[in-house]
């Protein structure tokens, strides 16, 4: 990863996105008279020929939260422009939107910056998922794309106990690159995309005046991923301070568990696909599942380390992994014990003629190929999502937020910056997390994961977070695992216990020790 780090530092040097000189501010687009019809513009004055966005937005809400009490905050929408440092040119725009409770105090109230992963989307899952003022019902069968995009208030919203900044990288949203391909090249690659967001960050708190306020960072999935770097390139690089982070679903290693033959990766999977399994029987808790994890830690990796052609071991591994998972014993048998959960999205439901989600595998869709050997099903909690999020986010926009885009087109996901990223290898997180924790006695990380996310298999990162020691007293690094899948908030009492696991974090409450 240094060789990695070093020739992107040079290109984004270059193109001097780390924006070190102050003097250029986020600049917002040509203003006009609130709640007036935009006026027409010509294409000359847009950059890149886009369309111009309209000018920062404040507005006045209130809701019920859990308590029964009334909730009053502000609601701001707009764009954080990147520039050129040396000529003044831009880069790119960040959307944002931020959600502060009225009458705070700054200095004592906390801030908390959301991202999701992909890479390529948009905040929209976190926001409407959970921890927002306005919640999508993505559960109870609007997992698909017909449901209607309903915003209900939140009673559970994260703004009872901290202000939320939620970003959207340039390209997803109404974030969009201004500059040239090199910039994008460089925005769109793992490096480049966490200077891009911490510069963003660093810029919403000066020019909010919140450097007082306690910050933390919230990433889901790859966003995940990004939160325990982007706090470091802030605390190290941009001199600003970071109090922890929320880490959900998080990708800690793309290396570790994605070999292709790693035993290590059957072993992260297992618990997960057996959680699939019983959840038939009702929600499935950690606690449910000691059982495998015990099995899947001792005797399942001893017969797997014995190889495929030990055939007792084989045989030992067919018959149990077949009573874990419900597959069929000769199809797993077949397979040498070893079953991936490729094979066990489309092995577990295929009787019924559906494939499972790989973000909640309890969650099924029918395969539009059943008789097939090979299906190529679109994600039914993923895809079946996407158009009611979207219709969401833009109805938040415009009927709550009073921020119109005229001509413009509000990106959930960003295929184009999918396919492109910039891998740079095989990227990690963990070191950061390591040195967040090591450089600040005071940090304090919490990682949820669900029971039946086949995504990122909660027991692989049980595994990975237990290699990192007690910096200090131990209770800074709570794990925690929620009957669900990849976005456990879809699930109510999952919602409810990550609001209030994340509000014992974020208020400074002791957490119990985790790392596993």
């Amino acid at each position: 990863m240094c060789s990695i780090r070093l020739s992107l530092e040079c290109a984004l040097a270059a193109l001097s996105i780390c924006l070190a000189n102050p003097a250029l501010a986020a600049q917002p687009a040509a203003a006009h008279p609130h709640a007036a019809k935009p006026r027409p513009v010509s294409a000359a004055s847009r950059p890149n020929g886009l369309p111009v966005l309209p000018p920062d937005h404040t507005s006045e809400h209130q809701i019920k939260v859990a308590d029964g009490s009334t909730l009053r905050f502000k609601a701001a929408a707009g764009v954080i422009r990147l520039l050129n440092a040396k000529n003044g040119s831009p880069l790119a725009d960040v959307g944002y939107i931020a959600f502060t409770k009225e009458g705070a105090q700054a200095r004592n109230r906390p801030v908390a910056f959301v991202f999701n992963g992909g890479p390529g989307y948009a905040s929209g899952w976190l926001d409407l998922g959970g921890l927002g003022p306005w919640r999508l019902p993505m559960n109870d069968g609007a997992d698909r794309p017909s449901a209607p995009p309903l915003l209900l208030a939140n009673p559970h919203t994260w703004l009872d106990f901290t202000d939320l900044v939620f970003i959207d990288p340039p390209g997803t949203g109404y974030g969009r690159v201004l500059g040239d391909a090199q910039v994008r090249k460089a925005l769109w690659s793992v490096d480049g995309d966490i200077d891009a967001l911490a510069t963003t960050i660093r810029r919403w708190v000066e020019q909010n005046n919140r450097m007082d306020s306690p910050k933390f960072i919230v990433g889901e999935s790859y966003g995940g991923f990004r939160a325990p770097k982007v706090a470091h390139e802030l605390t190290v690089h941009q001199g600003v301070g970071v109090d922890g982070l929320v880490m959900i679903s998080p990708v800690l290693d793309f290396g570790t568990f994605n070999a292709r033959y790693s035993p290590l990766s059957l072993v992260a999977a297992l618990p997960s696909m057996a959680a699939v399994a019983r959840s038939a029987k009702g929600p499935v808790t950690r606690s449910d599942l000691a059982d495998v994890e015990q099995y899947a830690q001792g005797q399942f990796l001893g017969d797997l380390l014995k190889g495929v052609n030990d055939r007792a071991a084989v045989a030992r591994l067919s018959t149990k992994v077949a009573a874990l998972t419900g597959l069929r014993p000769a199809l797993v048998r077949r397979l040498g014990g070893r079953v991936t959960p490729s094979v066990f999205r489309r092995a577990f439901w295929r009787s019924r003629g559906k494939i499972a989600s790989q973000y909640d595998g309890a969650v099924a869709g029918y395969d539009p190929e059943p008789f097939a050997a090979s299906s190529h099903a679109d994600d039914q909690l993923r895809l079946g999502l996407n158009a009611p999020i979207t219709e969401a986010m833009v109805s938040l926009y415009h009927t709550k937020l009073d921020w119109n885009v005229v001509n413009g087109r509000y990106l959930f996901l960003n295929r184009r910056a999918s396919r492109q990223w910039d891998w740079g290898g095989q990227p990690e997180a963990i070191g950061d997390l390591r040195k967040d924790l090591a450089l600040d006695p005071k940090f304090r990380v919490l990682v949820a994961q669900g029971t039946s996310d086949l995504v990122t298999p909660y027991f692989g990162t049980a595994m990975l977070l237990k290699q990192i020691p007690h910096y200090g007293p131990p209770g800074r690094l709570t794990f925690r695992v929620y009957p669900g899948g990849h976005m456990v908030y879809i699930r109510k009492t999952a919602r409810k216990a990550l609001y209030e696991d994340a509000r014992s974090l974020v208020t400074g409450r002791a957490n119990a020790p985790g790392g596993g």
